[in-house]
């Protein structure tokens, strides 16, 4: 007679949908989500939600599989002795093996001002809090954008379509990821949206006012709205639950996604360290992070032996206003390359991307398994990194399965 399984999945990003839905192909396993938010976020339109071209939730009945049981809460702490997690309402939640896939929002700002005055952009709710914002500031206000990362860039794109007086503050390089012809690419679409950018060791924020950015080189740039898209940051769940992370608080894993401290604990996406050596954070990584963990939850359920981290790259799509993108593809090593699809077909694709990344989830529910991106190679790029970056981190020995 085969043991039921009881499996909770942390959060409902796209790395733990896709678990959850996957993990539903398993016999008699019971799968629960707890997430803080009743509908699922798809992040990567949140630039949108911002510039009032789109909206970026989608309803869970959409992409969760019928079988994946929902509760709409927060997890405070993770008794990995007792097997269970603690709600913010009150009350646990027991289980047999915990996938952790709390995903990723705004980091902290330590430039003075910032936390005040400037408005973050990494979760639906700062989006929500920056709409309005945008709505009521004057057609001629000034908009301050400061990062030049994907979400930067496309923020920034955004809203100068929209007819916003855009300046684009990069604190060092336009787009770090992108191969030097795509940010040319990209430099070019923006000035013709007329986004003012400014780059360089001269371009770093030291200080944000209610309505001034001060730079580094001893600029001031008047500024009615400043949005701050500087990095990303990650819940300190694991660190509360006395979990070994990294520094940023990443859930630290083998290369199965299996805790070193907890071998009923398994993580993906942004929130998940394996071997210490974190993949880009990007939805292009959290779905076939959390097709893997739940194959690994399967597998030692089972009682076989998980396969090891294979999560290929292949480019980084980013848009530059609803007419025009661009399609950077980079190696298996995640690498930017020379090659690109840029303009209107850039646009095309990203919106492509975009589509089929909630189709993905949706699939993955009617038909758990289904999916086989992490399957895909790549694997022998990932292990040339780990032979660079040394020995992996270790600690104390793992609880018994």
């Amino acid at each position: 007679m085969s043991k039921h399984t009881d499996v909770v999945v942390i959060g409902g990003g796209y790395a733990g949908v896709m678990a959850a839905n996957r993990l539903t192909q398993g016999g008699d396993v019971t799968v629960t989500v707890i997430n803080p938010r009743p509908s699922f976020v798809h992040r990567i339109r949140l630039h949108q939600l911002v510039g009032g071209t789109g909206e970026a939730v989608h309803d869970y009945r959409e992409v969760l599989g019928e079988g994946v049981r929902l509760v709409v809460d927060t997890v405070t702490r993770i008794d990995a002795t007792e097997r269970s997690v603690a709600l913010a309402s009150g009350g646990t939640v027991g289980y047999d093996y915990l996938v952790y896939a709390v995903g990723s929002g705004s980091a902290d700002p330590s430039v003075p001002g910032a936390a005040e005055f400037a408005y973050p952009i990494g979760t639906f709710e700062e989006a929500e809090r920056l709409r309005p914002v945008v709505e009521a500031a004057s057609a001629t206000a000034a908009v301050t954008v400061v990062g030049a990362g994907p979400t930067g860039i496309e923020t920034a794109a955004e809203l100068a379509e929209a007819g916003r007086a855009v300046t684009l503050v990069c604190g060092g390089v336009l787009g770090p990821y992108l191969h030097p012809r795509g940010r040319r690419s990209v430099a070019r679409r923006l000035a013709r949206l007329g986004v003012t950018v400014l780059d360089g060791p001269d371009a770093k924020v030291t200080e944000v006012t209610r309505d001034a950015v001060r730079l580094s080189g001893g600029r001031e740039l008047p500024s009615a709205v400043t949005i701050w898209t500087v990095g990303f940051g990650v819940p300190d769940l694991a660190v509360r639950s006395g979990l070994s992370t990294d520094a940023l608080g990443r859930l630290l894993t083998d290369e199965t996604l299996t805790s070193v401290d907890d071998a009923r604990i398994i993580a993906a996406g942004d929130s998940a360290a394996p071997s210490g050596l974190p993949l880009r954070m990007s939805c292009q990584a959290a779905m076939p992070m959390g097709a893997q963990a739940a194959d690994t939850v399967l597998s030692l359920i089972a009682g076989e032996q998980p396969e090891t981290l294979n999560n290929p790259f292949a480019a980084q799509c980013i848009s530059l206003g609803r007419g025009d993108g661009i399609f950077q593809f980079s190696n298996r090593s995640d690498a930017a390359v020379w090659l690109k699809v840029d303009g209107r077909l850039g646009a095309k694709i990203k919106e492509t991307v975009c589509v089929g990344v909630v189709k993905h989830m949706a699939d993955e529910a009617a038909n758990p398994g289904g999916y086989r991106l992490h399957r895909a190679g790549g694997a022998g790029a990932r292990q040339a990194r780990l032979e660079a970056a040394g020995p992996a981190p270790t600690s104390a020995q793992r609880a018994s399965a």
